[in-house]
């Protein structure tokens, strides 16, 4: 018999609009079975953790410079997330580096929203305004989100969804992250919470396949 709450865990390391968005998608019944039942933040005083007081989740500061490497941290957050009972992991703009032992815990339940069209502009040093910079550099018509699941390998875990955003000529770095965040990301997040907490989701070698469609 199949729990019939999903607990979700969102990481966070900043402001949190796309917890932000998964917070309304759960209102609004749009994550099936999904709940928001945890926020762990990175950094202390970020306005994520505001976002969860104000809608009655727990969140906990897991600072990385208290510990003393990568290693100390992931296991930590490992423990923390299994001792909550964590059903699924959504890394919602979490900028700090974890290693397998999160991965090997939670295999294909961790998600990633990364704010381009994967395989471009990702890997390592691709995040926040970088990937919008590198985007405009090269001169792109199109960008977009992809939502993943994460593995060891940056942002190389199997996609689940992606959605594509036209690139204006007139964009800065900023004008393009935001219309991607509204146009994308905040749609397919949740979306893909939603498939997960379906049921839905199916890995194979490396790919991604969603039963019923």
């Amino acid at each position: 018999m199949n729990n019939p709450v999903t607990k979700i865990a969102v990481l966070v390391s900043g402001g949190g609009t796309n917890l932000q968005a998964l917070i309304d998608a759960e209102a609004r019944g749009e994550l099936g079975c999904g709940k928001i039942s945890l926020v762990i933040a990175s950094k202390p005083d970020v306005y994520a953790l505001e976002r969860a007081k104000n809608n009655g989740i727990e969140a906990i500061v897991l600072a990385r410079k208290e510990y003393s490497d990568i290693a100390a941290y992931s296991k930590a957050l490992a423990d923390t997330l299994e001792q909550k009972g964590t059903d699924l992991v959504v890394l919602a703009g979490f900028l700090t580096i974890i290693d397998e032992q999160v991965y090997e815990r939670f295999p294909n339940k961790i998600l990633n929203v990364h704010p381009a069209l994967i395989p471009s502009f990702c890997g390592k040093g691709y995040y926040g305004l970088r990937v919008h910079e590198a985007a405009l550099e090269k001169g792109v018509k199109v960008s977009g989100a992809t939502v993943h699941i994460v593995t060891p390998e940056c942002d190389a875990g199997p996609i689940v969804l992606q959605k594509a955003v036209a690139v204006k000529e007139d964009d800065t770095p900023e004008t393009l992250q935001r219309r991607i965040m509204e146009e994308a990301e905040w749609k397919i997040l949740p979306e893909a919470v939603k498939l997960f907490c379906e049921g839905r989701i199916r890995v194979e070698n490396n790919k991604v396949y969603i039963k019923g469609e």
